[in-house]
């Protein structure tokens, strides 16, 4: 790290990760400090989705370490979650339920001071503030993508760990995405995401995954 760069917030160290008896990451490494983005990529099955719910902390590596400001996640594991926001593929739409007091009602879990105010203006931000009194269940799968998206926004998260946040987005939706994003690391905030979708995000660092393969046995001569 040079002088002036930024200290990392995140650091992941030589992280492997096993899943369904197979080693699926080996060695991954990386540093996010305010403000930075990394973008995950790779094929389907290289690990993308597994590696975001280890760093939101539903799943543990087989070896590495995950640091937090310097210190290991699993010392102070609550003061980490505080700090983060995770969309997974499920929206967490309750059929019965507005859109708005589904919002409010995720942001309230981070922050309860103005949560209700912060949903209105996510879901402006998303372009679904017309859909604030509708029940889920008349949600076409964009908007339901919308709302779960305004869900992060509204909570005071600083990082954003975001698992194909593009999928079932039209034009508008992803160019909606790239503007709160752009402005929440503008804000010194963090994302990591994974996406198969183009998406424009000044600064952001790619992580290439690829199937592990491992190295084949040493037969004796």
């Amino acid at each position: 790290m040079t002088p002036d760069a930024p200290t990392p917030r995140l650091v992941a160290e030589d992280i492997d990760l096993m899943r369904g008896g197979r080693l699926l990451l080996a060695g991954v490494s990386f540093r996010l400090a305010p403000g930075q983005a990394l973008i995950l990529r790779g094929p389907n099955g290289t690990g993308k989705t597994s590696l975001l719910r280890l760093l939101a902390g539903l799943i543990k590596p087989l070896a590495g370490r995950l640091l937090w400001d310097g210190s290991p996640v699993s010392e102070e594991p609550d003061r980490y979650r505080a700090a983060l926001a995770f969309l997974g593929h499920h929206d967490a739409v309750k059929p019965t339920e507005r859109v708005a007091r589904t919002v409010a009602f995720w942001a309230a879990q981070a922050d309860p001071r103005e949560a209700e105010a912060r949903a209105v203006l996510a879901l402006d931000r998303l372009g679904i503030a017309h859909l604030a009194d509708t029940a889920g269940r008349y949600l076409s799968s964009g908007q339901r993508r919308r709302q779960a998206l305004a869900r992060i926004l509204a909570s005071p998260s600083r990082l954003w760990l975001l698992d194909e946040p593009t999928v079932g987005l039209d034009t508008d939706g992803v160019a909606r995405l790239e503007r709160v994003l752009t402005e929440h690391l503008a804000g010194g905030g963090m994302a990591v995401l994974s996406t198969h979708q183009a998406i424009r995000l000044n600064g952001a660092e790619t992580l290439e995954l690829s199937p592990f393969v491992p190295e084949p046995l040493a037969l004796d001569a």
